[in-house]
């Protein structure tokens, strides 16, 4: 039944996707949709706005209009079922090359000296292990033990020209997109691993644009999860691939 009273609009033009107020949404009905913020159902929104303070570009407010009543009942319901596939994760397919896990040895000096040259290729691979998505890696992977970490956002890679002489070398490395994967997911995975894996250092890359900060989000809130103090580096490269910044990673 549809009753006049307030209600979450979202402006799409100001959205960037960062996914704040998913995370601070009680009733469960806000979900990214194609880089968008979008409402599941006007029935889960209770519109108190919990999400509102937490969208940094403002692009949330309180209306009243005519929408759906709130169902509490309805968003029990969808918590439940959201709780419930969290709980018993689809297990990766067995068999897949992108699953199975791989640790490849350093080049001696003398592979190296005589590894040909290609372009790009120029200082060979500096990548230690497979798989290398967020999405893929299991906590207990024996390349995350006691090593210096590497989370980079996926265009990364692709923008900066010296990534794996400069970033990659002598790290574990997993990649991410913050404004399409699980916020969530990804915040329990890093939670764990920051947890059991004796983690040394973090370096965390991303790209100057504004969704790539929910990355940021991403590692503080493990590291404040895990209850582990570990060093941050942050890496900021530019869409033309300069690295404009590096330094401790903002609080």
């Amino acid at each position: 039944m549809k009753i006049k009273r307030k209600i979450i609009e979202i402006d799409e033009a100001l959205c960037n996707g960062c996914g704040e107020c998913i995370i601070n949404c009680a009733e469960g009905a806000l979900q990214i949709v194609d880089g968008k913020a979008r409402m599941l159902a006007e029935k889960y929104c209770d519109g108190l706005g919990a999400c509102l303070g937490h969208c940094p570009t403002g692009a949330l407010r309180i209306i009243e209009r005519e929408a759906d009543d709130f169902d509490e009942e309805a968003v029990e319901e969808l918590l439940k079922h959201r709780d419930a596939a969290q709980a018993h994760p689809v297990p990766p397919v067995t068999g897949c090359p992108s699953a199975k896990l791989q640790t490849f040895a350093p080049a001696t000096p003398c592979q190296s000296a005589n590894a040909p040259i290609s372009l790009g290729n120029a200082g060979g691979s500096a990548l230690s292990h497979w798989p290398v998505q967020i999405r893929l890696v299991p906590p207990s992977a024996p390349f995350l033990k006691g090593a210096d970490l590497l989370i980079a956002a996926d265009c990364v890679p692709v923008a900066y020209p010296d990534f794996h002489r400069d970033l990659l070398s002598g790290k574990a490395v997993m990649l991410g997109c913050p404004k399409f994967d699980d916020v969530e997911g990804a915040i329990q995975k890093f939670t764990e691993i920051f947890a059991s894996s004796g983690i040394k250092s973090i370096t965390l890359a991303i790209m100057e644009v504004p969704c790539c900060g929910n990355m940021r989000h991403i590692v503080s809130q493990a590291l404040s999860r895990s209850g582990q103090a570990i060093p941050v580096q942050e890496v900021v490269i530019s869409a033309r691939g300069e690295l404009l910044r590096q330094g401790s990673m903002p609080s």
